[in-house]
């Protein structure tokens, strides 16, 4: 039988549930350790992270689900104060995982709000069941239509998707991309009302460049969201198969793309990618392309000061304003735009030579990757449009809509060269043909005459 005292440990980090969780004074250590009632000691021994204490106390014979007057246990504190040692320790002498104090809350739900991510992965191993996801409604009405259960979704055999952001997974009969929230999502406010404000967007969204959003799991944790699948894969690995591309074939691409971004930019609020970058473009089965993965960081309005960072993005295709902290708006991805559109052309990424976190510095002091490839294949005005797009002003740089223009313009040039390169052939093969039949039939005129004259 558990053992639970009237009185109430206030000590260190407090429940993830309760309405005040700033640490207490409980005057219990100001009083000799003896004095203390022992399951106290042992809920202090966690909090201080004392392994020694917390073995002497259950070799006692302490209950090791002792609970205070809050119901609150060992377990709960350890998992408060990110103590891994402590919670394996707890666990392997009969601590109960998922446990709940006065509010409801679990170690795992307080390990997830508090960031101690050692311990999650420890308890999840250990079969802690997350608690209710964040967005879970009261009313079955209220469910969104975009709602999947998740029992439809099977992993089997399931495997990572380019960078490891989505897995495959088969939904209703077709193959799908899943991808599953961390736990900082989860735990975080403003991250949910970020990703609530997403998902009313991503609903929406219709766009042939852009991945189809198919629904998600927002009831039950962990949230995920689940889009189309293109087996194709990514724009990224197909550079480095093919190198540089042919120009028609780049502008084609390129013009894929910024119809899939100015399709983003003029929603409203506009939709910031801020991690356009070959990896996160996609190829489809008609050989065309699909912007992808414009998660819940990136969903923001016009004006954002958010500072990213490379772990947040590759540094290598991101403009030099939001590096430097400044404000910045839907420039920030023709600026990536640009960088794509030249790799395409040149067959390497932007600074290759270079290690990915000096790029930012390159870009910060006003250097652009170098023109390499032969003139001809910047022809049409292509080397002056990319040039536009990684201005050092934003504003300077042309929106994808002006983009757009300039891209269909160059891509018929580009066609009616072609023909006319095809034409002249034409021509002569049809003159070598009359010439033949003509040969042909003066031949057949002089052998009439002869055998007549005979």
């Amino acid at each position: 039988m558990e053992g639970k005292s009237s009185l109430r440990f206030t000590l260190g980090k407090q429940s993830s549930l309760a309405p005040d969780r700033h640490p207490e004074d409980s005057g219990a250590e100001h009083e000799e350790l003896e004095e203390i009632d022992p399951g106290v000691r042992l809920m202090y021994s966690a909090n201080e992270g004392n392994l020694d204490g917390i073995r002497e106390l259950l070799n006692s014979a302490i209950d090791v689900n002792f609970r205070d007057i809050d119901n609150r246990t060992a377990l709960h504190v350890a998992a408060c104060q990110g103590y891994a040692n402590v919670v394996a320790l707890l666990l392997d002498n009969g601590a109960e995982v998922d446990t709940k104090d006065r509010w409801g809350s679990t170690p795992l739900a307080d390990a997830i709000y508090y960031k101690n991510h050692d311990v999650i992965k420890l308890l999840e191993k250990r079969g802690a069941k997350p608690l209710m996801a964040p967005m879970r409604v009261n009313h079955a009405l209220e469910v969104p239509e975009y709602e999947i259960n998740p029992e439809e979704l099977d992993f089997t055999n399931s495997v990572e998707i380019t960078k490891g952001t989505f897995r495959l997974a088969s939904w209703r009969g077709i193959q799908v991309a899943v991808k599953r929230l961390g736990e900082d999502v989860i735990s975080d406010e403003e991250k949910v009302k970020a990703f609530r404000d997403e998902l009313s967007l991503l609903q929406k969204i219709r766009h042939p460049n852009v991945v189809q959003f198919l629904g998600a799991v927002t009831q039950s944790s962990p949230m995920m969201i689940v889009t189309e699948y293109l087996p194709k894969g990514d724009l990224c690995a197909f550079l480095k198969r093919k190198r540089a591309l042919r120009t028609a074939t780049a502008v084609r691409f390129a013009l894929d793309i910024a119809r899939g971004l100015n399709y983003l930019h003029e929603n409203k609020p506009p939709i910031i990618h801020r991690d356009l970058e070959p990896s996160n473009v996609l190829r489809d089965d008609s050989g065309h392309l699909k912007v992808a993965d414009f998660g819940v960081s990136k969903l923001l309005t016009v004006k954002e000061d958010k500072p990213l960072t490379c772990q947040d993005t590759s540094c290598r295709y991101v403009a030099p304003e939001v590096f430097k902290n400044e404000e910045y708006d839907t420039k920030v991805d023709v600026f990536s735009f640009a960088l794509i559109l030249q790799e395409m052309i040149e067959g390497c990424p932007p600074f290759s030579a270079k290690q990915e976190r000096e790029v930012p510095k390159s870009y910060a002091a006003k250097e652009r990757p170098p023109f390499r490839a032969p003139t001809k294949r910047y022809s049409h005005g292509l080397k002056e449009l990319i040039q536009e797009c990684w201005n050092e002003n934003p504003s300077k740089r042309p929106t994808f809509r002006q983009i757009i223009t300039k891209l269909e313009s160059i891509y018929n040039s580009i066609g009616h060269k072609k023909r006319w390169k095809v034409r002249p052939l034409k021509c002569f093969q049809n003159l070598e043909a009359m010439l033949k039949k003509d040969l042909s039939l003066t031949g057949h005129s002089r052998s009439s005459r002869s055998t007549n004259s005979m």
